[in-house]
């Protein structure tokens, strides 16, 4: 919050309030904030409202008495503080208030002293407590981790704190369980969910090299981990932190109610002095030094101060446990004002897995066949389109080749059953009769290789990353919102306009290279402030251009996470329109509270100069606002925007691993006794895209331009 309305002091004071109402877990981490009633302030406020009450039906040295008691109470909620920062040099609103409380006395208004300082009790106590609530979100994040993790050291299981794992250890997690730090599974299989760091609902299977974050619960099977990261700088408290210095970066609006807020306090100093010493001279100096004691509270600028801060901090908190990280003021106003989406293809409208979706056979050649000679020229490469091929083989044990090279820019040859087996694109084999299969392919925006054996075409095998299955339901979302979507992408024509195709977007910009996506970013501008989504990594460029820039299924990336304004922890696309829809609410709310405030403060100054509202009245307005502002910055932080959406597939392994059986010939067998072995196929993951948008790292991969 602004230190032109609670400076250091007044946050470590309501800190110190409200601190013995929280309960510390076995971490050591502050838990749930306290309740409405358990805040220091608060407790004072309604014991001065108290005496005050009881005040009021009494009459002569009682009646000065309890309301002389209702003042000390109120009055020591801020006065001390107050005094501490004036040593520092720092004037805050609590001055002006602890100016007007001394001068109502000394003028012998108690009753409108105590008064004062009961309201401002108040509002103090709630502006703590409303800070705390948004923050906590971020608070229980860390709560995610069990109080003991169950490693195995020296052939034994032993329970350890969180804080005591080192990397390297071997942790194990049992069903339901969570995981304590980040990993990879060295052994088991299970589902894990999540939705508590990520937002997203689908349970993500994960199996032997499947990597783990800290935080996320177990299914069904037990797991062993390898410990990669200690408890201080895994991705849960990697969020915590970043998530924290988030809440410190100011955006515009932030920094306008600052330039406002900050020289008020001296001005209204100024101002006050001014109305007490020119009334003085044309009037009754006690009436005027009056009216200069409610200038003072009349224009406190808390309110003002408050009317960004309080709403950026609860729209950064709901949205960080909705999975999307929002770095900052200035982030939830870039991204509010976004009427242009620029979007990466491969990794963001599309999953990065490649799969194989047609096989297409010569005549007379069974389907099987294709595959099986396909395989073995690829079984030992740990490509991912070379994975989309052995996982479309299934469980069935592959046979694999012999002497297999690569040739640049064509396939792969070798040896399969004796006889020689090529695989590649059209023109390093000849498409024969398959032509007019492998230009529909293409068009469909797959990557075609043709397999020959023997110097026999046996097929033609089609691969594509496939469009993600909400991809469209998002671009609709976003049209819906009025923004305007355009596909970035280093892929060639043909591939970029089946996928935009199938997302529902019209406007393509395809075959680019890093700088040319900054560039198109930088002309997009002139259509409005432009969001730019991408994999954080290989669109930098372009992120750091845009007014916002968004990382896609960034959990566990730091790059991706640092790379980016804003960062989609999760790989459902529907949560960028959320963060749209959730941001322009908190824009909103903001803009709202300023003009509130702003309106407010100048209309109190010339009433109270004027003597047309009293100290009492001035006090009731100026601290009502204070409240109307905090609850209505607090209703940035609902997640009725930020929804849980009904999953449109089947969990998935976001970063698994299969394994296919392969059988190679033993080298002194003659190639005829076969031994088993396992080749690891590495479904990769969002945050780093496998090969760029093209693929084109692959021997075989095609240029379907």
């Amino acid at each position: 919050m602004a230190d032109a309305c609670c400076g250091t002091d007044s946050r470590s004071r309501t800190t110190a309030h409200t601190t013995g109402a929280r309960d510390e877990n076995a971490t050591g981490t502050p838990g749930a904030p306290a309740a409405v009633w358990q805040v220091g302030e608060l407790r004072a406020a309604a014991l001065a409202g108290v005496l005050l009450l009881v005040s009021l039906f009494l009459s002569g040295v009682w009646a000065t008495s309890l309301e002389l008691a209702a003042l000390a109470v109120g009055a020591a909620t801020f006065v001390p503080g107050t005094l501490r920062a004036l040593l520092r040099g720092r004037l805050d609103v609590g001055l002006l208030m602890t100016i007007a409380v001394v001068g109502a006395v000394a003028l012998g208004e108690f009753g409108e002293a105590a008064t004062l300082a009961f309201l401002f009790s108040i509002a103090e106590g709630l502006e703590g407590y409303a800070v705390a609530r948004t923050q906590h979100g971020l608070r229980a994040l860390l709560d995610l981790v069990p109080p003991t993790a169950t490693v195995l050291r020296d052939g034994a299981e032993t329970e350890v704190a969180p804080a005591d794992l080192r990397v390297g250890d071997a942790l194990l997690v049992r069903p339901g369980e969570k995981i304590a730090t980040d990993g990879v599974v060295v052994s088991g299989r299970s589902a894990l969910d999540t939705s508590v760091v990520t937002g997203e609902s689908v349970p993500v299977e994960v199996g032997p090299g499947s990597e783990v974050f800290a935080g996320t619960v177990n299914g069904a099977g037990v797991l062993e981990i390898t410990v990669t990261a200690g408890a201080e700088d895994n991705s849960l408290a990697r969020l915590v932190h970043i998530v924290h210095e988030a809440q410190e970066r100011k955006g515009s609006s932030q920094r306008l109610a600052e330039r406002f807020a900050r020289p008020l306090v001296p001005g209204v100093l100024v101002l006050a002095a001014l109305v007490a010493a020119l009334g003085s001279l044309f009037g009754d100096p006690g009436v005027w030094l009056e009216r200069a004691l409610v200038v003072l509270v009349a224009a406190a600028p808390c309110a003002f101060a408050l009317s960004v801060p309080v709403a950026v901090v609860a729209a950064i908190g709901a949205a960080s446990k909705a999975g999307v990280l929002i770095k900052g003021g200035a982030a939830v106003e870039a991204l509010g004002k976004v009427k242009v989406v620029a979007i990466d293809k491969t990794g963001t409208l599309t999953r990065n897995e490649p799969t194989v979706i047609e096989v297409t056979a010569a005549p007379g050649v069974a389907r099987g066949r294709v595959l099986a000679v396909a395989a073995a020229l690829e079984a030992r490469s740990e490509h991912p389109l070379a994975s989309a091929v052995l996982t479309a083989v299934g469980t069935t044990a592959v046979t694999a080749g012999s002497d297999v090279e690569a040739i640049p820019g064509n396939g792969l040859r070798g040896t399969v059953n004796g006889r020689k087996a090529r695989l590649g694109k059209p023109g390093f084999i000849d498409s024969g009769v398959l032509a007019g299969e492998a230009t529909r392919l293409q068009d469909a925006g797959a990557t075609v290789v043709l397999v020959e054996h023997d110097s026999e075409l046996l097929g033609a095998i089609a691969v594509r990353d496939e469009v993600r299955p909400e991809a469209a339901e998002a671009v609709a979302m976003l049209k819906r919102q009025g923004v305007a979507v355009v596909m970035l992408t280093g892929d060639n024509s043909r591939t970029a306009a089946a996928i935009a195709a199938a997302a529902g977007i019209t406007d393509v910009r395809a075959e680019l290279l890093p700088q040319d996506k900054a560039r198109i970013v930088s002309e997009l501008k002139a259509l409005g402030p432009v969001a730019m989504v991408g994999d954080g990594i290989n669109d930098a460029p372009a992120l750091a251009t845009a007014e916002a820039g968004v990382a896609m299924g960034a959990m566990g990336s730091d790059v991706a996470i640092e790379a980016a304004d804003i960062a989609l922890m999760g790989e459902d696309l529907r949560r960028l329109p959320d963060a749209i829809a959730h941001t322009r609410a908190a824009r909103l709310i903001f803009t709202q509270n300023l003009l509130m405030s702003g309106a407010i403060l100048a209309a109190l100054v010339p009433l109270a100069a004027a003597g047309v509202l009293g100290l009492a009245a001035v006090v009731a307005t100026h601290e009502l606002a204070e409240v109307l502002v905090i609850g209505n910055g607090i209703r940035a932080g609902r997640k009725n925007r930020l929804p849980r959406h009904a999953p449109l597939r089947t969990p998935h392994q976001a970063t698994a691993t299969a394994r296919v059986p392969v059988r190679v010939p033993a080298p002194d067998s003659g190639g005829k006794a076969l031994l088993p072995l396992s080749v690891s196929v590495a479904t990769p993951s969002t945050a780093g895209g496998c090969c760029g948008d093209s693929c084109d790292s692959h021997p075989w991969a095609v240029d379907n331009s």
